[in-house]
């Protein structure tokens, strides 16, 4: 008899997404675009996303370019970056706002190490819960006769390899964020 590792491995792979969201939004001395994903600005009396009033895109390494559809939202989109505390320098033009990546410290990157670090072990218990979830089924199944108990055994190592390759996943690309926060 098999077992069905589906909704495992599309939990296992959640939890990937997961952290690799978690990753774009930990700052490092390079410009992302993906930083300002969860900054909203004030328009038109309701508070909108940035992305949803302006383009933005990378001018070079250390540097942003929000340029909003209505040149009218500059200002705004000014005190909104400003005001959501990611430590980035912001200034307006005619064109847009400019956003300024400053380098980052010895002192920060122990810090963003450390945020990197705390969010891959939630990863980890994360996966860790989803492969109690199933070996719970996957006994329960061995007591109620459903599998022999060769077939548990068989089971249960098939189990712990999605789980070896999505932390050994995991561990990759924290290796990645740790690298990028280094250099």
């Amino acid at each position: 008899m098999s077992y069905d590792f589906s909704a495992f491995k599309k939990g296992l792979q959640e939890v990937e997404e997961w952290l690799a969201n978690e990753y774009l939004g930990v700052r490092t001395g390079r410009a992302t675009p993906a930083i300002l994903d969860s900054v909203f600005v004030e328009s038109y009396g309701s508070r909108t996303l940035i992305k949803h009033v302006a383009s933005v895109t990378i001018e070079d390494a250390k540097t942003i370019r929000v340029s909003p559809w209505d040149k009218g939202q500059i200002k705004a989109i000014e005190k909104a970056i400003g005001e959501a505390n990611l430590g980035l320098g912001a200034s307006a033009d005619a064109q847009g706002v400019r956003v300024f990546f400053p380098d980052l410290t010895a002192e920060r990157r122990t810090a963003l190490m450390k945020v990197v670090r705390e969010k891959l072990e939630h990863a980890r218990v994360s996966i860790r819960g989803e492969r109690d979830d199933v070996w719970s089924d996957i006994q329960e199944k061995e007591k109620n006769h459903e599998i022999a108990e060769d077939d548990k055994f068989r089971l249960k190592d098939d189990m712990q390899k999605l789980v070896d390759a999505a932390n050994q996943r995991l561990e990759e690309m924290s290796e990645r964020k740790e690298k990028e926060i280094s250099e």
